[in-house]
């Protein structure tokens, strides 16, 4: 049974999972944000993820294009995807899951993960290149915790936390070079990245797009159930 299986969950555990980037971006990540009370994005150099507060404020989409500028992309991620405005594109759409830990995760630290920072962003970025498990940009590790394993010295396999809204960690990044797969190193640093969060009280999710169903399976196996179905994509400010 999941953590928050048979106990009725607070609004607030459930308002942060509903709309995760807003809440980690008015709490742990506000230095690394910038907007308003009804729009919020990252920093260009730290992540592409941007969130609004509701989609049901009126005021939302001005909010946006005063932030993003016209003519310019907008990510959208959330249980639905909004009812847009006239002049407004999708750019791109696609189906996605958010995954919940359980008391099944067997999370624990692995001896061999070594944390990453600046020093290693032009490792990390040819590995993401390679590997392309997601946005990730030259400061997107200052978002939490970032480990990897090497193999002779070379970065072969990492993964890390980007959403951080209060009380969950998300576990993100999760890659493994093609020479240095079939290892179970992917899946370790996730156990890795989930007892460091464990440690400081957090509980841990995942996001993965449906068509994944080869990853979302072992994230199963590993002890993580579905929450709930998402939707994410981009759309276009009015030019």
């Amino acid at each position: 049974m999941g953590r928050d299986q048979g106990r009725t969950l607070e609004p607030t555990d459930v308002d942060v999972l509903d709309n995760p980037a807003w809440y980690s971006l008015i709490g742990r990540h506000a230095a690394l944000s910038e907007g308003n009370d009804l729009v919020r994005r990252y920093l260009p150099e730290v992540s592409p993820f941007a969130a609004v507060r509701s989609w049901e404020d009126p005021d939302v989409w001005d909010a946006i294009v005063d932030l993003v500028g016209p003519g310019r992309p907008f990510p959208l991620a959330g249980a639905e995807a909004p009812v847009l405005p006239a002049g407004w594109e999708v750019i791109d759409s696609g189906a996605g899951v958010q995954l919940v830990e359980t008391d099944a995760l067997a999370a624990r630290p692995d001896d061999e993960a070594v944390v990453l920072g600046a020093a290693d962003v032009p490792e990390i970025l040819a590995l993401v290149a390679r590997t392309e498990p997601g946005p990730f940009a030259a400061r997107t590790h200052e978002l939490g915790r970032y480990v990897g394993i090497r193999r002779d010295g070379r970065l072969v396999a990492m993964a890390g936390e980007r959403l951080q809204p209060a009380g969950w960690t998300e576990i993100s990044a999760v890659c493994t070079d093609p020479d240095h797969r079939r290892q179970g190193l992917a899946t370790r640093l996730v156990l890795d990245v989930a007892h460091h969060a464990r440690a400081r009280g957090d509980r841990v999710l995942l996001h993965a797009a449906a068509t994944s169903t080869g990853v979302i399976a072992i994230y199963e196996r590993l002890g993580f159930r579905l929450r709930r179905r998402t939707v994410f994509g981009m759309v276009r400010t009015p030019g």
